[in-house]
């Protein structure tokens, strides 16, 4: 295994007084407990627990949140955390998270219960964000360290964190600095004090010398164990997001109910059609709706095969496969008015198998009300009696069956149950459109469809249309209408600048959805500046979060400047700088991605209604939930489940669903799993060594950052 609960660093004697027993007396005084894997989240408020809490939401963790500031929140103490089920010790928590190391105010029973806690059941604790001080093992920053910002700044995984909590990392982990007036990352650097039992996992360099000072490292102390976490961040910025899975893997040693992967998925919509062109004289789309009837001259944008062959060879290079998610008539089309030649068709059928295909009906048109174009932005047409005209039942079926039957027939390999809409049209738009158009339903019951893409913008929650479940996608902010650089910089300028400027006024009459530009960007540096920066962060923050979502462009955007490429060379090329070969991106097929997020939904509503619950004793863990409900775990490599190896690698271990039959499911852990034993009496408060500190000593400021919300 990659990683493992503590360094190799660590002596045999360190390691037994890890768990608070006497070397020579252990084997006499131990008894194996059950610990129940739920987590104990104590919050300030702060964003660092909520960020740690937000991780456990998405990776399915169950945990348990108090709120020091409720007046009426539990107490904890002894018969809080532990008691005993069938005459087994029971720790009722296999973490604990802390807003800082030491929460409460100096003499707190709350304080002593918890490290008495610690002390019987090896239960480790985190430091969410705490000042570096020797109570934490550290020394004062005052003394050579560093206290500040480090927006900007590389840190470093050390080679004891690369061999245990943080192996999944390359090493690099770089600190956001997104804006030059905003304080994004304010930290603690300093190193261990003097006769401390500390290990720096995380380090950057403080400034001024060659000296680097720890900013995440375990402190062994008092037979306890914290992850002492010494920079404020939020659950949004980058540099948490890295960190995210080593610190829920670092806290549950690599056990632990939910599972997080990250996703990354490609669809490219209106393949084989043309898509219409920007005019920049005009400011907006000659034969689209957004520009007046008969205004303008039409300049479409089509693949070319040269194209293909590039998408097929950057496929190869990066290991993603893209989903062309196509419309037949735009090479029914080309063939009528060419002679019958298709080169680009020709192109992609001859490759078809290197790519991904999904239908998007026929000919793309608006499926959901008529629409009257007449006015903009348009509305629904309506009939004499004032009710709202749809696009029948028939034309949507016939759309969707014509479609899949020419890409059947010219040989593409279809998923007959996925589809996607024009513009997603027949689901809800707001504001014309309120509700789905009654006649999507029955249609998508004609035709078998099971999948169906909706856009996230507008209908990210997953839900049910007839038999079809939605599958919400994430637009990617390059534009349907944009084959060239200078065409995406017009139009953004025009959407993102206000009328003082010569803009649409958009972003100024919708504040708060959208941010103004401060200054038109540059038709020639513009994009390569801004826009791909701003859209690389925002595809790379979704798959560092473990979205599995796909993100969508259009056929336009790989042709002419291909001006996507440099957005999605950015996001992997990224990626890949920064975690390790065994944490791949997944890419996953559009029918593939509905199933995980429609377990997580199932898996996230049983956990939040506490149906789903599980615990170790020694290398058994036992999880109970609902007959049917799926449950996600993370377990070390060579997990069994009945005999059967559980889940597949990934990050150092191994992860996977497995669907509860509403017995008890067992799985056993391999061996050499460190195992947590206890002792047979629990510390005892009044002589227990570990005396909870104060804050912050006296004489010694601890500032409060900024932290953006992003």
């Amino acid at each position: 295994m990659k990683r493992t609960i503590r360094t190799t660093a660590l002596t045999v004697g360190a390691l037994i007084a890890s768990f608070a027993l006497p070397a020579a007396t252990a084997h006499a005084d131990a008894v194996t407990p059950r610990v129940d894997l739920r987590v104990l989240i104590v919050s300030d408020g702060g964003p660092s627990t909520d960020a740690i809490a937000a991780e456990l939401d998405t990776e399915g963790t169950p945990y348990t949140e108090i709120d020091l500031q409720d007046s009426a929140r539990p107490v904890i103490d002894a018969d809080f955390l532990a008691d005993t089920v069938d005459g087994v010790p029971r720790a009722r928590f296999q973490a604990v998270v802390l807003p800082n190391d030491n929460p409460f105010a100096a003499g707190s029973a709350e304080m002593t219960a918890l490290a008495a806690y610690e002390q019987t059941y090896a239960i480790p604790q985190v430091d969410a964000y705490t000042y570096a001080r020797p109570e934490a093992g550290l020394d004062y920053p005052v003394n050579g360290g560093y206290s500040g910002s480090l927006d900007g700044v590389s840190a470093q995984v050390t080679t004891a964190g690369a061999a245990g909590p943080f192996g999944y990392l390359d090493g690099p982990v770089p600190f956001e600095d997104n804006s030059p007036t905003v304080g994004e990352s304010y930290a603690y650097l300093s190193t261990p004090v003097a006769g401390a039992d500390f290990t720096s996992y995380v380090d950057a360099p403080i400034p001024g010398g060659t000296t680097r000072g720890s900013l995440v490292g375990e402190y062994r102390h008092d037979g306890r164990r914290e992850l002492v976490v010494t920079f404020v961040y939020n659950q949004y910025q980058e540099q948490f997001r890295l960190l995210a899975r080593g610190i829920v893997e670092w806290m549950t040693g690599g056990v632990h109910l939910g599972a997080s992967r990250s996703y990354f998925a490609v669809h490219v919509d209106d393949v084989f059609a043309a898509d219409d062109r920007w005019d920049s004289t005009l400011n907006c789309t000659p034969g689209d709706i957004d520009c007046p009837p008969g205004q303008g001259v039409e300049n479409p944008i089509r693949m070319t095969a040269a194209d293909v062959d590039h998408a097929a060879d950057w496929q190869t290079a990066h290991g993603i496969t893209l989903d062309m998610v196509y419309n037949g008539v735009g090479s029914v089309n080309q063939r009528e008015d060419n002679d019958g030649v298709d080169a680009l068709a020709d192109e992609f059928v001859t490759d078809r198998d290197s790519f991904r295909w999904v239908n998007h009906t026929y000919s793309h048109p608006f499926l959901g009300c008529v629409q009257n174009v007449t006015v903009v932005p348009w509305k629904c047409a309506t009939n004499a009696d004032g009710s709202t005209q749809w696009v029948s039942r028939n034309a949507i079926s016939d759309e969707i069956a014509t479609n899949r039957a020419w890409g059947q027939s010219v040989g593409l390999p279809l998923d007959t149950q996925e589809l996607v809409t024009g513009e997603h049209s027949g689901l809800r738009i707001m504001p014309q459109q309120p509700v789905d158009n009654p006649n999507l339903a029955p249609a998508l019951t004609a035709n078998g469809v099971k999948w169906l893409a909706s856009d996230n913008s507008r209908d990210p929650v997953q839900r049910q249309v007839g038999p079809a479940t939605t599958v919400a996608r994430y637009p990617m902010n390059l534009f349907y209408n944009a084959g060239r650089t200078a065409e995406q910089v017009d139009e953004y300028n025009w959407i993102y600048t206000s009328r003082a400027q010569g803009g649409s006024g958009i972003c100024e009459d919708n504040p708060a959805t959208s941010t103004c530009l401060a200054a038109p960007l540059s038709t020639s540096t513009g994009y390569t500046d801004y826009i791909v920066p701003l859209e690389t962060r925002t595809a790379l923050g979704h798959v560092l979060s473990g979205d599995p979502k796909p993100h969508f462009i259009h056929q336009s955007n790989l042709t002419e400047d291909r001006i996507a490429y440099p957005v999605l060379d950015g996001v992997l090329d990224g990626y890949h700088a920064l975690f390790a070969d065994d944490t791949p991106v997944v890419n996953l097929r559009m029918k593939d991605i509905g199933t995980e997020l429609q377990r997580r939904a199932a898996r996230d509503a049983a956990v939040d209604a506490g149906q789903v619950t599980a615990y170790r004793i020694g290398d058994t863990v036992t999880v109970q939930a609902p007959n049917g409900v799926p449950v996600s775990a993370t377990l070390p490599t060579g997990t069994t489940q009945g005999g059967t190896a559980f889940g597949s690698a990934y990050a150092g271990e191994v992860s996977g669903w497995t669907t509860s039959t509403g017995q008890p499911l067992s799985l056993d852990l391999p061996s050499a799993t460190p195992s947590l034993t206890a002792t047979a009496d629990a510390a005892d408060p009044a002589t227990s060594s570990t005396t909870p500190p104060t804050r912050v000593p006296a004489g010694v400021t601890a500032p409060v950052p900024y932290v953006p919300e992003n």
